[in-house]
């Protein structure tokens, strides 16, 4: 796809949060279609380990596909945008930024647009959300140096 960013953009991809679970759940899916075949189970036991062993893999490929790991967060001097794979979710110029929060213990973002089609959690290391965003971090810091300074607070749990 070619990109229209404008020169000095910065993009960070979605990633899942925890990778290694859909391999953890795909694995235990093998493991019970193999039981399942050769392991000696009859009846209704063989045939819940083949239905349940075929899930595993199943689940785990749709979540690794899902098209939340499409979605990338894309900054520039003038905006911020959410694109995913074809469109652009939202696009938010620093002068509509009702507010940053932002937690210096995790470090972790929460940019307000107004409403919550247009707000985005950045949740740094040890925050809990279902992705983590790659280059956090940088795209923390690149936010906080594009919104003014009243337009921020800054809230660190104990």
């Amino acid at each position: 796809m070619p990109s229209s960013a404008s020169p000095g953009a910065r993009t960070f991809r979605f990633r899942p949060r925890f990778a290694a679970i859909p391999w953890i759940v795909a694995s235990v899916g093998v493991a019970m279609l193999a039981f399942g075949l050769f392991g000696g189970a009859t009846g209704a036991s063989r045939t819940f380990a083949l239905v349940a062993g075929a899930m595993g893999p199943l689940i785990a490929l749709a979540y690794l596909r899902s098209p939340a790991w499409k979605l990338l967060v894309e900054v520039s001097e003038e905006a911020f945008e959410v694109k995913g794979s074809q469109t652009i979710r939202f696009r938010l110029p620093w002068s509509e930024v009702k507010e940053v929060v932002y937690s210096t213990k995790y470090p972790t973002a929460f940019v307000d647009g107004g409403a919550p089609e247009r707000s985005l959690l950045i949740p740094g290391p040890g925050a809990p959300a279902p992705y983590r965003i790659e280059g956090a971090h940088d795209l923390v810091a690149f936010v906080r140096a594009h919104v003014p300074a009243d337009k921020q607070r800054i809230v660190d749990p104990p």
